[in-house]
């Protein structure tokens, strides 16, 4: 049997091989082949990620994996899923497995058929994917310092030319037999096989005497200052089960040849506006971007992540996994008091504020009730100082202890010049991202003290409502130039403002300082010093884990609470309307999970009442001040 090496850094001939033992059965082979590799203790640390690893490092053709979110999702993809080699000197001829690639290849003195009955075309699914949107540097660290993979000289990729001729090519012949690994190479990932693999003769032959090209193409990363590589992910089996903004961690072959990039040229596009169906130059840009920019990826193994936490096992239905949750949430209370003192110390020794940021922090939207979104809780902290910066230093606190985050300063140059939802190129035939296109669970610290007097324009104002449609039904409205289609998000919303926001929120909490408001450098300068590897470890960890407690009420406690609800009704109706006992409920639940219970106590409904009584007593005296 191959060994790790071969598997790692050849997996096409050890396809090819199952592809000649089982013919067209060959498939679930493949599958069941590298499940049982995967499966191996700490095999996927072996593996490459293109997340740490400079493109120019890796190997052509060798296994990678690749965590990202799905931007966008392509049409279908036609390919040779098997076609025909002939030998021209014997004339015997050969049946190849096409799967996992992007080229075709056969040895020298062979050519591809492509005539050939035997041929036998499939579709895959295109990906285009992005690293994690805000992911926290802490994140990648972790999981850059987890991996076992060893890249040394001999494995990195040699520098890119363009593919050599036939002649140029002394060949190569794996272990196995009959396998080609390298060759005279055609096209075969087209819809057209063989009219774009003229065309992408040409194109090179047309850019050999140094002829100019188009610019690099935008990445199309929905946050600016996002670095990492975008990747082409093709996907062969289970391709309805991924969705726009899954984050997912794929492992496949990687596939970096100069020959998929695409080279338009003056004749492609006069033939593209003569006919319609044919791509134009922006849809070649977006479609085959150069692979050293924009890899592709064939997917042998995809895997929906719940989480990006890399202080926590994925895979929440094994051991290790049930065994990591229960230690965490054994210390649950313990780690609470530690998160809670820091947050107080950020707010100013505003211990109301602290618990409110913290609720705020674990709140994530668990299920949809029609257009209700249950679960979210987006908090408006108010009276924030002038002219410092607060939210700042609140964001990089938040941003060492989350896995995902992003900063919107709310200037006008922002509202104004900014797309905040994605919108749908039909000329380039892709979905152009919008600063709202993020994972869920994403922190959203939204810096209100920015806006500065003036007016928004259109597109500013737009902005303005997609942020409210976030807020309050945790939805994003994809521009599809002739309709809008509603996107699900689950994004945990923080405004910082000086007032009242103009943005709708779920709670208004009214900052009452204990300490002195300014120092902030040094305030937070020693909040980071406090902060330990070992109490960040624990933080960190804790803020997933309580996200994952299934929470449930038991029948005596609703009784005790619809009981509640009726007195402080008869006690004072406007005191307590729906949407309050709405609220109520929503940091009774965050409460619970924060102390790591599972269903609701007495004790804890009592403080979640008492909260909510201090911080609606705030609001009226804040309103009298203003």
């Amino acid at each position: 049997m191959p060994g790790v090496e071969d598997w790692l850094n050849s997996p096409l001939p050890i396809i090819q091989g199952l592809y000649a033992q089982f013919g067209n059965e060959y498939a679930p082979k493949v599958i069941e082949y590298f499940k049982q590799r995967f499966k191996e203790r700490n095999a996927l640390t072996w593996i490459p990620s293109l997340n740490d690893i400079p493109l120019h490092d890796l190997k052509a053709n060798s296994m990678v994996k690749f965590r990202c979110m799905v931007q966008d999702m392509f049409d279908p993809e036609y390919y040779l899923g098997v076609y025909e080699t002939k030998d021209l000197a014997t004339g015997d001829t050969s049946l190849k497995s096409g799967k996992y690639r992007d080229i075709a290849q056969c040895l020298p003195g062979q050519e591809i058929n492509l005539e050939s009955p035997q041929n036998v075309t499939l579709d895959r699914q295109t990906l285009y994917c992005v690293p994690v949107p805000g992911e926290a540097e802490w994140v990648k660290q972790a999981y850059n310092s987890s991996s076992q993979s060893k890249v040394t000289s001999s494995m990195s990729a040699k520098p890119v030319h363009n593919k050599r001729t036939l002649e140029e090519d002394s060949g190569h012949v794996s272990s196995e037999p009959g396998v080609s690994v390298r060759g005279d190479s055609m096209e075969v990932g087209t819809q057209n096989i063989v009219d774009v693999s003229e065309a992408a003769k040409k194109a090179r032959t047309d850019n050999s005497g140094g002829s100019g090209r188009s610019n690099p193409p935008d990445l199309n990363f929905p946050l600016l200052g996002e670095k990492g590589p975008a990747c082409l992910v093709k996907v062969y089996d289970n391709t309805d089960i991924y969705k726009v903004n899954d984050v997912v961690q794929f492992v496949g072959i990687l596939s970096i040849d100069p020959a998929l990039a695409s080279f338009p040229d003056q004749t492609n596009e006069q033939s593209a506006v003569l006919d319609p169906t044919m791509e134009g130059i922006e849809e070649q840009n977006v479609h085959c971007p150069p692979p050293s920019l924009v890899p592709r990826l064939h997917v042998l193994q995809g895997e929906k992540l719940g989480h990006n936490n890399p202080l926590l096992p994925q895979k929440s239905d094994s051991e290790e996994s049930r065994m990591a949750f229960e230690s965490v949430i054994k210390e649950a209370r313990q780690i609470r008091s530690e998160l809670v003192s820091i947050l107080e110390q950020a707010v100013f020794g505003d211990s109301l504020a602290a618990e409110y940021v913290l609720c705020h922090m674990i709140s994530s939207v668990y299920a949809r009730r029609d257009v209700i979104a249950l679960g979210k809780y987006c908090i408006n902290i108010s009276g924030c100082p002038k002219g410092s910066d607060f939210t700042q230093h609140l964001y990089r606190l938040m941003d060492e202890l989350v896995t995902k985050s992003f900063l919107l300063p709310m200037s006008l140059s922002n509202m104004n010049t900014w797309r905040f939802s994605p919108k749908k190129d039909y000329t380039a035939n892709r979905l152009t991202s919008g600063v709202l296109q993020l994972a869920a669970n994403t922190h959203l610290v939204v810096d209100e003290t920015a806006l500065e007097p003036g007016q928004l324009d259109a597109n500013g104002v737009r902005n303005l409502t997609a942020l409210g449609n976030v807020i309050n039904w945790q939805k994003v409205e994809y521009d599809f130039n002739y309709h809008t289609q509603d996107f699900p998000s689950s994004l945990a919303v923080l405004i910082v403002s000086e007032g009242k926001s103009l943005l709708p929120s779920d709670s208004q909490i009214p900052l009452v300082p204990r300490h002195p408001v300014d120092s902030l450098s040094e305030r937070f300068s020693g909040i980071h010093t406090y902060l330990t590897p070992a109490l960040l470890a624990q933080v960190r960890a804790y803020l997933t884990c309580v996200q994952q407690i299934d929470y449930k009420l038991s029948e005596q406690v609703q009784k005790t609470v619809e009981e509640d609800f009726v007195e402080m009704r008869k006690e004072d109706p406007n005191s307590m309307t729906v949407d309050d006992f709405h609220s109520l409920l929503i940091v009774a639940r965050l409460l619970s999970l924060s102390f790591g219970h599972t269903q609701l106590t007495t004790d804890i409904w009592r403080r979640a009442k008492a909260m909510e009584v201090e911080r609606k007593h705030r609001i009226p005296q804040t309103s009298a001040r203003q």
